[in-house]
Formats: C-alpha cells, structure tokens, sequence
C-alpha cells in the first residue's frame, strides 16, 4: 500500500471526493492496520489453566472464526476495510468485502495490491454491487450459512437490518455504526486550543466521518470567545473546492441527499431562533459542495441536536453548568466519540468517566489510530476496531480439557 500511495490516495479523491491531503492521510492511517495486525497475529495467545483434579491438563485454544463478511462505508473506503480485514487475515479468516456502493474502486485496488503481495486467490475477496442491489446483497452475506462473522460500519438504522438478518444463523457480529458526538468547552478551557480541536473535529472530510462532532456545548463564561474565534478561523482557514485543488479543505458531500439533509438541519434551527453565523447554504462551485456553517442560539429542541448531520454544520449550544452540559451530552441514545476541553484536573476526570461514549478526546479533536480501541456503546454499536482487542472479534475461544494422564 505505501508503495502505491498516491495512486491509492487519487482513487479516494476521485471516487469520495475529499482533499487529496486527507486521502493521502486516509491510505498511511489504512496502511496502518496491516502492519498492527500483521504484528497481533504472533500474540494470539492462549492459556493453560491449573486443573483441579490431578489427572487432568486444561488448555484454552484461540481458533479463526470462520468467513467474514465485511461490509464498509463511502466515507473512508479504504481505511475501514484495512481495520477490518487486517485483524481477520491475522486471526487466519478469508473475507468477503462488500464496499459501499459509492465507493467500490478502493475495495477493488485493494484486492490488486493483494494479488501482488502474494495473498493466496480467495482469501481476500470484493462483491461491489449496485444501489439498487445493495440491500439484497447484504441480506444474502448476513444469512449465508457458510458466513460465520459480520463486521459492518454504517448507520444504526442499516446496523439493525443487518442484526436482524445475522440472527437467524447467530453469526458473530460486530459494528461500528452512527455517532452524535458532543463536543463540550469548559469556562477553564484554552480557547485557541478549543477552536483549533473544533476546526479539526468537525470539518474533516467536510464533516462527513461517524466521529465527527455534532453539536457544540460551551459554557456560558466562555461562549462568546469561543464563538467569535472559531468563525474566524472557519472563513480563514477552511477552503471549499475541487479535491484535488491543493488549497482544498473541503471537498463536496458525498451525494445530493447529503446536501438536503444538512439545508433541512439548517432551516429548522433557523425557523426556532438559531443565527447563521457563517455558511448556510450551497456553495457555488456546484450542487454537492456546502458552505461550512456555523450556528449560535441553539437548543436542545433543534433536529440538527437530535440527530446525526454528517455534513458540515457547527450548532453551538451554551450551557451554564457541568452536570447542565453532561445531561445533554449523554441524552443521545448513542454514543461513539465525545471531546471536551478543560484545565481543570479533577473536572477532566469527572467528565472522561461520566460520558455516555466509547471513545473521549480530552483537549484533543483527533482521536482515531490503529494501536487504540475503536467503538462505541448504547447504539453505536457491538465490539471494537484496532488495538490488541480488535483481533478478538474475528477469534473463537476453545477449551481443552485433556484427561486419564
């Protein structure tokens, strides 16, 4: 993959359209996961435990699953596959890759650079399919008896369709599915430091990632600097065009219902009281591309509060206290990825534990790497990704107990 990482990080561009720099970020962080995995597969270990008769040894086997089946997103077509075919290649699975239908072309590369690192045919296999076939194709993957594990990152609603379906074999399942990510800044947070966690956090791949945040919850001492300094840098720093535009920070959404979505959060904040700041509509350059947008005097009533964007809007909500802010963080029926910023030390750990979430960037906007554990928890989904416990989900656990010594 590194030796091909340009051609690698031209297809995403192309096919998702995202800045060329975050696609070349995109193929070193999926490169990533190989070289974990590829280290994980020497510490599957197993155990022996003492017995407790005398003519007895007992051993603990750590086997491959089976066939996995593993059904990725347009968003990050090539990293969320590594994550996902890394640990079942090193646990010894062959996969089965059904890609987003937005974005097969990532998959298919994959599978050539597979061919020639001399990955045995049938280990590594892609099934693109159309957006008419979409849902047929994933029934038939989830219920195949011969499929022993799904591992699917999307939406929840598309998560338990597929739940319902791997059911009925009981197949082993893990995802990764929405996020509502709260992003909270403290009366005692540096505010430079806040707004450049917040510029990071929510515009990368123009907002478009399940860890993006969602909604902004600044304390009322702070709010108005906080705000102030974060339009600022909106209009300076972030530059909307083609992907392939060196200058570009934000390329387009994905797909004209992408767009709609982010207009319908927009114009019902606005109809109960929000203020554009900056953005707020379409930008000229075309259809898909979307100005970044920032909105004040948001509350909780709000959809773009209740629900998931996944474009690029930053409504900010201000609260007055911790246990204020808390309550609205963790009153989402997800829980993926939240931040806060704080200086103060005993707040840091109160908040770190009290958040509803599997992940949490503390004075931090960026998050995700292979060594750490991805998930989430409530409805954002089953299992985790990378790190030491990725390779679990792909590993059935078998006791031996060996008698008459």
């Amino acid at each position: 993959m590194m030796e091909n990482k340009e051609e690698l990080a031209r297809i995403i561009t192309a096919e998702n359209g995202k800045p060329l720099k975050e696609a070349q970020g995109e193929i070193a962080y999926s490169a990533s996961f190989l070289e974990w995995f590829a280290e994980e597969a020497r510490r599957i270990y197993g155990d022996v435990i003492p017995a407790s008769a005398k003519d007895r040894r007992v051993l603990v086997l750590k086997q491959p699953v089976g066939v996995a089946a593993v059904i990725t997103p347009w968003n990050f077509p090539s990293a969320m596959i590594t994550r996902k075919v890394g640990a079942a290649l090193a646990a010894g699975c062959t996969v089965v890759v059904k890609p987003a239908e937005d974005t097969p072309l990532s998959a298919l590369a994959l599978g050539e650079l597979a061919n020639q690192a001399g990955i045995p045919a049938g280990v590594y296999n892609v099934v693109p399919c159309s957006r008419q076939q979409t849902a047929a194709v994933g029934e038939v993957i989830c219920t195949d008896p011969l499929v022993s594990k799904i591992s699917f990152t999307g939406s929840t609603a598309t998560g338990k369709i597929l739940l319902k379906h791997a059911a009925g074999t009981v197949k082993r399942v893990s995802m990764e599915l929405g996020g509502h990510a709260p992003f909270i800044v403290f009366d005692s947070a540096n505010v430079d430091q806040a707004v450049a966690g917040a510029l990071a956090s929510k515009y990368r791949n123009s907002g478009q990632t399940c860890v993006c945040t969602n909604r902004f919850l600044v304390q009322k001492g702070i709010h108005d600097e906080f705000v102030e300094k974060f339009a600022k840098a909106i209009v300076k720093e972030l530059h909307v065009g083609n992907g392939f535009d060196a200058k570009t920070t934000q390329g387009p959404l994905i797909n004209e219902k992408a767009v709609e979505k982010v207009e319908k959060h927009i114009e019902d904040a606005v109809s109960q009281g929000a203020s554009v700041v900056t953005g707020g509509k379409r930008h000229s350059l075309g259809k898909n591309f979307f100005e970044p947008t920032l909105l004040t005097n948001v509350t909780t009533k709000m959809l773009c509060t209740q629900e998931e964007t996944f474009g690029p809007l930053a409504p900010v909500i201000r609260f007055e206290t911790e246990a204020e802010a808390v309550a609205i963080a963790n009153a989402a029926n997800v829980g993926l990825a939240g931040y806060f910023y704080s200086q103060d030390p005993a707040q840091i750990w109160r908040v770190a534990e009290q958040l509803e979430v599997g992940m949490v960037g503390v004075n931090e906007g960026i998050i995700s790497s292979a060594e750490c554990p991805f998930g989430g928890v409530k409805e954002s989904g089953l299992g985790r990704e990378g790190s030491k416990y990725g390779i679990d989900e792909y590993l059935e656990i078998k006791y031996v107990c060996f008698g008459g010594l």
